[in-house]
Formats: structure tokens, sequence, C-alpha cells
């Protein structure tokens, strides 16, 4: 890749949508340190890791659970240092206590109900992004404790921890940029190879 490619290219990220609990699911949000503000847990990818992968150590990293990852929901596009930053999000499940301690960019972490979550985040465009795809990752949570408590017949189990993803959904921050033509035509290449990827 030339310098000048390098300079356009975007930065691609990945998180989770992590929630925990049974019978009512709370959504985990985290405070950065420096900025103060509410987040969604997500992060840069590492040089050639796999969105799914950097999704799954970003969240340890900034919630400190570990977690099991399931469908992917969507992304989020918006201007970071100049250029389009991509996050990639999957729904995941924590359970149990932490594993780990927090990076030291984040102060805190909650675990909310949806509404809640969606009014403490910071950011308008993770507001519009949690509010789009929350009730999908609570339907697929009470999906999956619904099939898990059906009994099995005749040896054969529908599929249901790996449901396929849902639909493609992109947030944009519509403060700080307008989504054009590139930002359009990359969401719809990410959802594609991610469909196919965990489909």
């Amino acid at each position: 890749m030339t310098d000048s490619a390098k300079g356009h290219a975007p930065i691609l990220a990945a998180g989770g949508i992590v929630l925990r609990g049974n019978s009512r699911p709370r959504f985990a949000v985290v405070r950065m340190r420096r900025e103060k503000a509410w987040v969604l847990p997500k992060g840069k990818l590492l040089p050639r890791e796999h969105p799914r992968v950097g999704a799954k150590r970003e969240v340890l990293e900034e919630t400190g659970h570990d977690v099991s990852v399931h469908q992917f929901l969507g992304s989020m596009a918006y201007p970071a240092e100049g250029k389009i930053k991509i996050v990639q999000f999957w729904l995941m499940r924590a359970a149990g206590p932490p594993v780990g301690d927090l990076t030291d960019d984040v102060k805190s972490v909650r675990w909310l109900p949806l509404k809640q979550a969606i009014d403490t985040l910071t950011r308008p465009h993770e507001k519009v992004f949690l509010t789009h795809v929350g009730p999908i990752a609570l339907a697929a949570v009470k999906k999956s404790l619904r099939e898990k408590s059906k009994p099995v017949r005749g040896g054969n189990r529908h599929r249901s921890a790996s449901a396929p993803p849902v639909g493609h959904v992109i947030a944009m921050d519509y403060e700080k940029g307008r989504p054009n033509a590139f930002v359009k035509a990359l969401g719809n290449w990410i959802g594609r190879s991610s469909m196919r990827r965990t489909g």
C-alpha cells in the first residue's frame, strides 16, 4: 500500500454490545478516564487482527470480563483523527465475576438496562447505534434462553447460539460529518464480509 493510500485508509476498530444476566439483561458501558465520556466497549484493531478476535480482546480489556461472542450486529462510522473510523460490533455475553483488571484508559464499568444505557452514553452516534441494535441483542438473548429450555427431541436441536447475523446497521456522527459514498460502500462491504464469516 502506498503512503498516500495509507493516509486515506480508515481506522478499523471493533467492540461488543455486551450483556450480563438472564431474566433482566444489563448492557455494559464504560467511562473513559481522559475524556470522561461514557462509551460502548471497543478499540482499534492490531495489524492483521480479525475484527471478531479484536472485539473480544478489547471488551476483556475495557470491562474485565471474559465473554462469549455471538452474532454480528453492525458497524458505526465517524470522523476521528482526520480519518473515518469504522467500528464493527458483535453481540457478547458476560458471565461470572471479572477475570482481569481494566485497562488504564477506562475508569469504570456500569451494567445498565437498555434505556438507561442509551441515556448514559455520551456520544450521539453511539446512542443511535445502541437504540437500533439493543432490542435486537435483547431478543437474541431471550431466544437463546427459550431454546436452551426446550427439550431435545430426536437428537436434533435447532441452532440457537449460532443464529445468522442480523441486518447491518451503520450509525454516523452527523454533528461532525455527513455520510458519503465511500463510507456507505465500505460499510456495505463490511456487512457482507462479516455475514459471510459468521453465517
